[in-house]
Formats: structure tokens, C-alpha cells, sequence
């Protein structure tokens, strides 16, 4: 089938068996089973006004759905009368996404953009007054997998604050907000003063927070510069460059594990995640808290071969971003995308970040009803 124009009408509709067969006024045809048309009725008596939420119960209406006609309104909707009396009405645009997603083997998902040469950089003060410069900042954390704030309040537990901008703030047991800092009893290496090479947070918790945010309060130390890879340009490398470990890292689970006085947290999950359609959606890569392969010698020898080309690629310059947060500074990442890192910092003086942990969906669901056009 060929791809649709936006914007077109239902030119006509003929019942076949089972099938509807539709032909937009462009001339392309499509062809929509009919337990599918029943199931995406959306007229006020199947689909809750507000949330868009199914109202029927699939087992006591879909068995039955039978269609006894078809037409086009005067409007251009394909109309459909069905057996129990019911009549449902769908729009071309409707139509228009089935066919296109038939043709893709999947529903659009929003896009994933490659870095570029520059930092996607905002304005605290824009995006905290103006829905359009919150708009095309979350858009930069979503397509670009991180956005830089500058000037940002640096008072303590305002990253908080900007968190709620999009979405809930996930507790975790480093509480709502968290500080990184130098300590001398650190129990964890992210407060020390050693540098931190790139990883994802939390591998060891399921689910894994999928959005953190990293606010500079003060920095007069030397050193400590930021460093951000995009993690799943990395991966793609190592598909390209040798399938057959890229398909064992995203098969082979691998057990994260942190523990401390009040906490012990594992979770078992591959470096790299798929979805069914094989893309990349996700990296659990964290030195500090990675165990070690289970399973005959062959395949922990294999496996090593792949993870350590991976980490080859991760330390490469041209999927590095190095840049100095100053105090003010405020970045938005997705944790499963993003590894993040640091270079070491010594000397005397203070450097302190807050963080806290948010989730995807959450940022998401956000943009996407900024987006909505206004009625």
C-alpha cells in the first residue's frame, strides 16, 4: 500500500468478508478487519469523553461484531452499522494512521534525534513562565535525550521543583532529593573525589528511574567536568560492527547489586534492551555494581568480547559531550539513554550537586499535552 495524504477523504467503502475495504479520495485503498473497527469505535457510548478510555467489556461485544453496512457521510467518515444495532463512524485522518502503521509493521513512536554539534540549552526563566520554551525543552530531552537549565535558583531542593515541572519525583532510598558531593566516609563513589566513568543509575532497582535531573549549587574546585555519551549511538556501532556480541548483550542478564546500611537492592537485566521490533530502548551499564556472567566458558568469554567493544565505543571522543556545569546549571536526562560521568576533581574548595529521579512517561505525557493544538 501506498503512504496516504493527511488530509484526505473516505472516497468509498465496500463490506467483504470479515474486511472492510476502503478507498480514500486520493485513490489508495486499504483493507481494516472488522474486529479491529469494532474495538476502535470511539463514539461517546464506547469511549469515556474525557480519557478516551474503552467503555465495553472486548468479551461481551467483540465475539459478536458482525457489520451489516457500510457508507461514506456527507462529512467523507466511513460509517458502519453493525449487527446489534450499534453505528460507529471513523475519520480519514483514523484511517490514514492504520494504514500507515500496517505499512511500518508498528505505530509511530516519537522521534530519537543523534546529538549535534551544540547542547540543547534553555533558559530557567523561559521555561519556567512560557508553556511554548517548556514545550521545546522537553522536546530536547526527548529527541535528544538530555537539555541543559541555565540559571537556575541555586538554593537546596529546587531541582525538586523543577522535577514537577513534568512530572512526579521518584523516592528512592537516597530520599527525594539526593546530594553529590566529596565525603570522606562516602559510601557510595559518586561523593568521592575520583572520577566516575560513564554508566546508567539504579541498573540494580526494577524498574530503573528513567529520568534524572543533576543541579550545581557551587563548583570552585578543579576539575569535575561533566561527561555524556549517547548510549544508544554506542550500541548501534556494536550492531554494525559485530552483530553476534550485540545479540548477546541484549540476551544475557547480568545481575546489578548495591548494598549499604539500610538498603540491598539487585535486579537481574541485559546491558542492552530491544524492543520486538529490535530497536534500542534502553542501557543498564554501571561498572560499579555489575556482577559478571553466568554460564559456560565459551559464552563468558564471548560476552567479555562484546561488553568490552562496547566500552571501547562508550570512551570514544565523538560520542563524548565533556562541558563544566557551573552553579546554576541544571541537566535533564533520560537514565536509560544517557550514560553520564565525570571527570576527577581536586583541590580545595566545594562542589555540590543535588539530583533527583523522575520517570519517562511521566516527561512524556507532559510534552505530549503541551503539543495538543489549541481548541
Amino acid at each position: 500500500m501506498s503512504s496516504l495524504a493527511t488530509g484526505t477523504a473516505v472516497g468509498g467503502a465496500t463490506l467483504g468478508e470479515g474486511v472492510v475495504h476502503v478507498e480514500m479520495a486520493n485513490g489508495t485503498r486499504a483493507t481494516l478487519h472488522v474486529l479491529a473497527l469494532r474495538d476502535a469505535c470511539a463514539c461517546a457510548e464506547c469511549r469515556h469523553s474525557v480519557s478516551g478510555q474503552r467503555l465495553f467489556e472486548s468479551l461481551q461485544v467483540l465475539p459478536g461484531a458482525r457489520a451489516e453496512a457500510v457508507r461514506v457521510s456527507d462529512a467523507g467518515l466511513l460509517e458502519i452499522d453493525w449487527a446489534d444495532g450499534h453505528r460507529s463512524s471513523y475519520r480519514p485522518e483514523w484511517i490514514e494512521a492504520e494504514v500507515s502503521a500496517a505499512e511500518n509493521g508498528r505505530r509511530p513512536a516519537r522521534r530519537v534525534r543523534p546529538w549535534g554539534g551544540d547542547l540543547p540549552e534553555h533558559r530557567w526563566s523561559d521555561v519556567a513562565n512560557d508553556d511554548g520554551a517548556r514545550t521545546v525543552w522537553l522536546r530536547d530531552v526527548a529527541e535528544f535525550g538530555f537539555a541543559v537549565l541555565h540559571g537556575v535558583p541555586c538554593e537546596p531542593g529546587f531541582v525538586e521543583r523543577v522535577a514537577t515541572l513534568f512530572g512526579a519525583v521518584r523516592e528512592t532510598n537516597y530520599g527525594r532529593v539526593f546530594d553529590v558531593s566529596v565525603a570522606v566516609d562516602a559510601t557510595n563513589l559518586a561523593d568521592t573525589a575520583l572520577p566516575l566513568s560513564p554508566h546508567t543509575d539504579n541498573p540494580y532497582r526494577d524498574p530503573t528511574p528513567t529520568v534524572q535531573l543533576l543541579h550545581c549549587l557551587a563548583s570552585d574546585v578543579e576539575g569535575g567536568s561533566t561527561v555524556l555519551v549517547d548510549g544508544f549511538a554506542a550500541a548501534g556501532r556494536l550492531r554494525d560492527e559485530a552483530p553476534d556480541g550485540f545479540e548477546l548483550l541484549a540476551r544475557t542478564p547480568i545481575r546489578f547489586a548495591y548494598r549499604d546500611g539500610d538498603a540491598d537492592l539487585e535486579a537481574d537485566t541485559p546491558v542492552v534492551t530491544c524492543d520486538a521490533d529490535g530497536n534500542v530502548v534502553a542501557l543498564h551499564l554501571n561498572n560499579r555494581s555489575k556482577g559478571i556472567p553466568s554460564g559456560d566458558a565459551a559464552h563468558v568469554a564471548a560476552w567479555y568480547d562484546a561488553y568490552l567493544a562496547l566500552l571501547a565505543l562508550i570512551e570514544s571522543p565523538e560520542l563524548q559531550l565533556v562541558f563544566r556545569l557551573e552553579p546554576g546549571d541544571l541537566i535533564v536526562f533520560d537514565n536509560l539513554r544517557l550514560l553520564h560521568g565525570r571527570t576527577g576533581f581536586a583541590g580545595e574548595g566545594t562542589r555540590l550537586l543535588q539530583g533527583c529521579y523522575a520517570d519517562r512517561d511521566g516527561l512524556l505525557s507532559r510534552l505530549t499535552v503541551l503539543e495538543r493544538p489549541a481548541t
